[in-house]
């Protein structure tokens, strides 16, 4: 192995904070674009979180002046060479790239993006697959692949489950930048706060919804996507039946019962 790979800084920091996973997107000399190796790394851990019952949120930041530029252009316009022009390799990298982002949904823990700067076309997706986000008011988003030729078709999936149709559709027809005020007013993000205090913010976040049951968070989250796909009479048919079977939990009964007899719940998480 020569002495650049054995120094190279991996793509993808974790530290665990008081029941929150901190996610660091670390390719700082690349506007963390999401490199095969960072898609890779974003994956495996994702499915190393779903299975630690240590942690109960999860926060995506990142190193350097930009949150993600998207994927790494260099990276797939080098297979322009292969024989089918790179069909295969564009193909397998899109699927792990969907598979990466319906992973951030699926996780039955939260997901918080930290957003510190520019967050382009998947890194905008990535911003928008998070269940919250939370942005320096110096970040920009945008989904700028129609100025290059190739429509962020991707990045629209997840934009246009966040935001309305019209303020989707014009992040993508005309590329252009959308400050942090304009992201939460669309609701893109959550909360814009001072530029140096995002991952802060974000922590606190984190730290405030790791207080409760992680049983109830995981029955939530869940159900509220799997109700967004519904129509409104199968949604409440749905709904009533979750609402039901959390009930009977015993975090539920402990809860209600805190409530009423007006003390501070224990959780036990099931």
């Amino acid at each position: 192995m020569n002495a650049h790979l054995r120094s190279a800084p991996p793509v993808l920091l974790r530290d665990d904070l008081d029941g929150i996973a901190l996610l660091t997107l670390n390719r700082p000399q690349s506007r963390n674009s999401l490199s095969e190796a960072l898609l890779a790394a974003l994956t495996a851990s994702l499915a190393d979180i779903a299975a630690d019952t240590r942690v109960r949120v999860v926060v995506i930041a990142a190193n350097g002046p930009a949150f993600s530029a998207g994927h790494d252009m260099k990276e797939m316009t080098a297979r322009r060479s292969d024989a089918d022009r790179g069909r295969a390799y564009f193909t397998q990298l899109m699927d792990r790239c969907a598979a990466m982002m319906q992973a951030v949904v699926r996780l039955p823990k939260p997901v918080i993006a930290c957003v510190q700067g520019t967050a382009t076309a998947a890194g905008c997706q990535l911003v928008a697959s998070c269940d919250l986000a939370v942005a320096s008011s110096a970040a920009m988003f945008a989904t700028p692949g129609v100025n290059i030729g190739l429509f962020c078709s991707t990045p629209m999936v997840a934009l246009s489950r966040n935001v309305p149709r019209k303020a989707a559709m014009e992040m993508l027809l005309t590329g252009d930048m959308v400050s942090a005020k304009e992201a939460q007013r669309i609701g893109l993000v959550n909360r814009v706060v001072e530029p140096g205090t995002e991952r802060a913010a974000a922590l606190a976040l984190g730290r405030q919804i790791a207080a409760k049951s992680a049983l109830t968070v995981k029955i939530g989250k869940e159900a509220f996507y799997r109700q967004l796909e519904m129509n409104l009479g199968d949604a409440y048919r749905y709904a009533c039946e979750v609402m039901v079977e959390n009930m009977l939990a015993r975090d539920a009964e402990e809860g209600i019962g805190a409530f009423i007899e007006k003390r501070t719940p224990s959780w036990e998480d099931r």
